[in-house]
């Protein structure tokens, strides 16, 4: 009927016969035919039909049908049409009514739509109907309902993680619900009770549904749990424990004691402001001292003849003290000469290279050899090992450079050796003694180094003066370079550097907030230093500003974390100064301390570095085979500690390892085995893939994480094993291992490739620490720190080594030549060609570029 409506609603002629039509029609057709048809009275003939109710969205919940409804006034017949199709006559439901107040006839018309209608409609995104309505004047279409299956999946596509804070500290709790129609509602509950931000506003929930707790309190450790809901279902996440720590902190001293018999008195405070608890660290420091009374405070418990004896005494150890007194000075009158004599010599601050003749000397007689340059192989100037105890070493004997070969220059006026008598002589450059145990024993029984790690495989330590050093720890990427001046003269300092283990301390982070480099320790803390050392260490961000908010963090004296810097808004007046490069930071500092990298993703297109490794077991016995897969940040203080882990279990490296970028997408790591042989290999992996959650990885909390594939051969015959092992971030990057080995027969195992032996000494002081000598490097710092009107000057040292964005960092500095160098020793230790440092003069137009052009033969 609808479509021959259309010749007679264009004209009101057309609309006149509609009407009698109409009327013929009502009475000689059957009512069950047209039952969505009826007359209207000639009065309200140019009425256009409008709608009272019109169909709203609805959802299906598991099998029950929902219903339409239209009504509109005035209409002679309503019909419905979904996904384009008219509804069948018979599916409608009419209900005929005057409205009161003006007296049109009104139509409702209802359907039902059942959960098998919506299913049938394949390849259209929704399922949508619409009712029309006609009149003697028009029509009008209503709104489209869309009616789509509710449902409320079971997981959770990110789950909240369980964290230790501090008290105070921000914490965040992410929550991404399942997946649903219609979208889910999110609340949190803390120990089943419902968190209402109106009411407590120290909880914010954030628009994605994440929980932020502004200031943890104690009162605030409990079991959070995320829960979803819809008009299907509700879903709970698996609850994540939140414990908020305490750090004890010092009362206020008390009062001095009164003085007592042995003429001290004392003072106490206590671990109570606030006590720790929940697993926080005790008060550091002192809880009781006690200090000397002045003689007028001491009881007075002798008299009259024991008066005399006390006094006899007093002078007698008074006496004692004197000529101890004595001997001190002239002792230390006597090192101190060996040692101005030694360290401040002239030879290697103020004269040249000039060409000699080595001749062969009697022993015990000293001859000068020439200094071998430091780009050569174990270009180490002496081969004696110093005792560091000591401010000088006695050696009785012959000392000869490391390598007989002649050079091409020559130390002219006078050793690096002060001959002392019996023949001996006092040493002070070249590698320092290793006794790591008896090092740290001693620096622990001083109150600063109190705290200094016990974990000497991952620490390495030296003494140093003025002529600076180098402190390594092999395999890590983390090194400390103190350039020459940088201890003033004068002064002895005993440095030590060291990694820390992450488990070991509570580095707060917070939001996006992630680890991206080892936390590294350097002191004793408070030292004095002239210029500022560099401290090297790996870190596994993309390297990209745009991306990142990279801070460097500081560990202060009470064990809190403090913000010094941020990554290319480094104030050049402060004492901390940084350069990022590719994988490594640089870190100019003024002070040492502990520090660590924390960078906050910006948006979802930063990324960390993660470094996949495999191993298996190096011996198989059984019909099961494990493979390991580590994930981890990608430096080189972690994989030497799972490369020192698998050694330890007999693992053996099966591939070589994949660097997969990691994106702040809170999309999971993925795990999974493919192609294996069917006929002699299985996995027991019950699902598709393994997963790591986003949240584990991206916190940096833990050192590596890692997942076991178990596969079982059908036959111990069985040894050949090819397979594909993918690794990828779901929606974004992957890498896949192609692996075709024999079990029984490959001998791949943890070989030196990989292990990145690093034979090089972990502590060198004197000249051996630095590719340029210290007269040369002297010579260049002359030369270029004056400004030059045609830019010959250091400025155009920077930018041929590609330093140029630090050029205002470098004009604070008293010598920016200096600086340059420093940094470029910093790069260039195990790899630098110092031949091409003298190409790079050479083009700066400096004479001072010849003294570098020894050839490799030559050394």
């Amino acid at each position: 009927m609808p479509s021959l409506l259309g010749p007679f609603v264009r004209s009101r002629l057309g609309a006149t016969l509609l009407v009698v039509w109409l009327l013929l029609d009502g009475f000689t057709c059957d009512g069950s035919e047209h039952a969505a048809t009826s007359t209207l009275p000639s009065s309200f003939t140019d009425l256009f039909p409008h709608f009272l109710v019109e169909p709203e969205d609805e959802f299906i919940v598991k099998n029950k049908p929902v219903t339409l409804t239209c009504r509109s006034t005035p209409a002679t017949q309503i019909y419905f049409k979904c996904n384009g199709e008219w509804v069948h006559q018979d599916d409608h439901l009419i209900e005929r009514s005057v409205d009161p107040n003006t007296v049109l006839p009104v139509m409702q018309v209802t359907i039902e739509i059942t959960r098998q209608q919506v299913e049938k409609v394949f390849g259209l995104d929704e399922y949508w109907c619409q009712c029309v309505a006609w009149s003697t004047t028009g029509t009008q279409k209503s709104q489209k309902a869309y009616i789509r299956i509710a449902y409320l999946r079971k997981n959770f596509e990110e789950e909240p993680q369980g964290k230790e804070v501090a008290l105070d500290q921000e914490v965040l709790l992410r929550c991404h619900p399942p997946e649903g129609v219609p979208q889910a509602e999110v609340e949190w509950q803390r120990n089943e009770d419902v968190i209402d931000p109106a009411s407590d506003p120290n909880f914010f929930i954030t628009a994605d549904h994440n929980l932020v707790i502004k200031k943890a309190r104690l009162a605030d450790t409990g079991n959070y749990t995320c829960v979803a809901k819809n008009i299907v279902a509700r879903r709970k996440s698996t609850s994540a424990t939140v414990l908020v720590y305490v750090d004890g902190g010092w009362s206020e001293w008390s009062k001095w004691s009164a003085c007592g018999a042995d003429c001290s008195m004392w003072r106490t405070r206590e671990c109570t402001q606030p006590t720790p608890g929940t697993g926080g660290k005790d008060c550091q420091g002192l809880d009781i001292q006690s200090l000397n009374c002045t003689s007028e405070q001491c009881p007075q418990t002798v008299s009259g003849a024991e008066d005399v004896a006390l006094y006899v005494g007093m002078v007698a150890v008074a006496l004692c003290l004197t000529l101890l007194l004595i001997v001190v000075v002239l002792v230390y009158r006597r090192k101190k000469e060996g040692l101005d004599a030694d360290v401040a010599d002239s030879s290697i601050l103020t004269t040249g290279f000039q060409p000699m003749g080595i001749k062969p000397s009697k022993p015990g007689v000293w001859v000068p050899r020439p200094r071998r340059l430091p780009h050569c192989k174990n270009s180490h100037l002496l081969t004696i090992q110093p005792d560091l105890t000591t401010t000088t070493t006695s050696y009785q004997g012959t000392l000869r450079s490391r390598h007989e070969g002649t050079g091409k220059f020559s130390m002219s006026n006078g050793p690096l050796l002060d001959p002392l008598p019996n023949g001996s002589h006092t040493l002070h450059n070249g590698k320092l003694n290793q006794d790591h145990a008896e090092f740290v024993s001693r620096l622990t029984t001083q109150t600063y180094f109190k705290t200094l790690p016990r974990d000497i495989a991952n620490a390495s330590y030296g003494t140093f003066n003025f002529l600076g050093g180098r402190l390594t720890i092999p395999n890590t990427g983390i090194s400390l370079l103190i350039p020459p001046e940088a201890i003033p003269r004068g002064k002895i300092y005993e440095i030590y550097l060291t990694v820390q283990r992450r488990e070991d301390l509570r580095l707060p982070l917070a939001g996006c907030q992630t680890l991206l480099s080892p936390v590294v320790s350097c002191g004793p803390p408070g030292v004095v230093l002239s210029r500022p050392v560099i401290l090297s260490m790996d870190h596994c961000s993309d390297a990209c500003l745009d991306n990142w908010a990279v801070r460097l963090k500081k560990q202060n004296y009470d064990g809190a974390w403090e913000d010094v810097l941020l990554m290319g808004e480094e104030p050049v007046a402060e004492p901390y100064y940084c350069q990022l490069e590719a994988e490594t930071c640089r870190l100019f500092a003024e002070q040492l301390g502990t520090f660590a990298l924390v960078g906050e993703s910006l948006h979802m297109g930063a990324a960390k570095r993660l470094r996949l490794v495999l191993f298996s077991d190096a011996y198989c016995s059984t019909l099961e085979y494990n493979i390991r897969v580590y994930c981890m940040d990608d430096t080189q203080d972690v994989f030497k500690e799972v490369m020192e882990m698998e050694r330890q279990l007999g693992g053996r490296l099966i591939d070589e390892p994949h660097v997969l970028l990691f994106k702040d997408s809170y999309h999971n790591l993925r795990l999974s085995i493919h192609d294996m042989p069917q006929a002699h290999w299985r996995s027991k992996l019950l699902a598709g893939y393994q997963e790591i959650p986003f949240y584990h990885i991206w916190n940096g909390s833990q050192r590596y994480l890692h997942c076991t594939f178990t596969l079982e051969r059908l036959s111990l015959s069985t040894c050949e094993l090819t397979c594909q092992l993918c690794v990828w971030q779901v929606e974004g990057e992957g890498q896949t291992f192609s692996l075709d080995f024999n079990i029984a027969k490959d001998t791949r195992a943890l070989d030196s490739e990989f292990m990145l032996m690093d034979s090089s000494s972990t502590a060198l002081a004197g000249p051996s620490a630095f590719q340029i000598p210290y007269l040369i490097r002297q010579k260049i710092c002359s030369s270029l720190d004056a400004p030059c009107p045609n830019g010959a000057d250091w400025r155009m040292l920077a930018q041929r080594l590609k330093l140029e964005r630090h050029m205002s960092f470098f004009a604070s500095k008293a010598s920016p030549t200096s600086v340059i160098l420093d940094l470029w020793e910093a790069q260039h230790f195990h790899s630098g060609n110092i031949n091409q440092l003298a190409t790079v003069m050479a083009d700066i137009g400096k004479q001072e570029a010849m003294i570098f052009l020894v050839s490799d033969g030559e050394c």
